[in-house]
């Protein structure tokens, strides 16, 4: 059994269907990529994933370490090692980035019947985290993400995926609104934290992130399915063809 088995699933929001039949199976030790157009269904199939509770499941399941993870709730998810990386994190004014990741990482201790983490071995873990992604110590002392620019904004979510250490980790367009150098070091830091112990999906639009971070396997989520599963060269034909001829060929196999 793979880490996650995502089967037949078809969710909605306000009674409209957005996930038309999923079928998705990740293992350890791989980077899955999902791209297609706006609107098709990937921020859905993350957040669906991650537990939020805006969206219905209809039908289908999702198996995650041999568990029925639609039956957890979000914070279940999440101390069970599914982490959601945000496309637009919000700001959490007031909330130091160093007590929000000390509180995050007590409540997935106590989860797991552990006692809180002693401040000095805490302290050491946010110091060698914070290099992965060149996070300055005087960003670590603000309150999440308020002020932030839209690239220390995405670094912060790779130091939090880099502090929590889960072992399934879906990245929301994190490339979106990044300059060269953000890019560069977000996936740098992505690339730092992958292991033989878990695995990652990543959900883009553009080949351009995935110059950084090389998948094994790229997925096209259009009108609600996968429709389209390949190698990294798979990105490489989006790229020169576009969405369009993903239409087309549907099309054509429809006649």
């Amino acid at each position: 059994m793979a880490l996650l088995e995502i089967k037949d699933l078809h969710a909605s929001i306000k009674d409209k269907e957005i996930l038309k039949g999923v079928n998705l199976s990740v293992d350890y030790g791989e980077v899955h990529a999902i791209m297609g157009p706006n609107g098709n269904g990937k921020s859905t199939l993350a957040s669906v994933i991650a537990g939020k509770d805006t969206f219905e499941v209809m039908s289908g399941n999702i198996t995650y370490k041999n568990k029925d993870l639609l039956s957890l709730p979000v914070e279940a998810r999440a101390a069970e090692g599914v982490f959601l990386g945000f496309q637009y994190p919000v700001e959490i004014p007031g909330v130091s980035i160093t007590n929000f990741m000390r509180t995050a990482i007590n409540e997935q201790r106590k989860y797991r019947g552990l006692d809180p983490m002693p401040t000095r071995e805490f302290m050491a873990l946010m110091e060698e985290k914070k290099k992965i992604v060149e996070l300055t110590s005087n960003l670590a002392n603000r309150s999440v993400n308020e002020g932030f620019s839209g690239g220390e904004k995405k670094k912060n979510e790779i130091f939090q995926m880099a502090m929590l250490n889960p072992t399934l980790s879906i990245l929301d367009e994190t490339d979106s609104g990044l300059d060269i150098d953000a890019l560069r070091i977000v996936a740098n830091g992505v690339n730092a934290l992958r292991s033989k112990d878990n695995a990652i999906i990543v959900i883009t639009h553009y080949q351009r992130l995935l110059e950084y971070i090389v998948p094994d396997f790229v997925h096209v989520l259009y009108e609600g399915r996968i429709v389209k599963s390949g190698d990294k060269s798979l990105a490489l034909v989006l790229e020169e063809k576009g969405y369009d001829w993903i239409r087309q060929e549907l099309e054509s196999e429809r006649r």
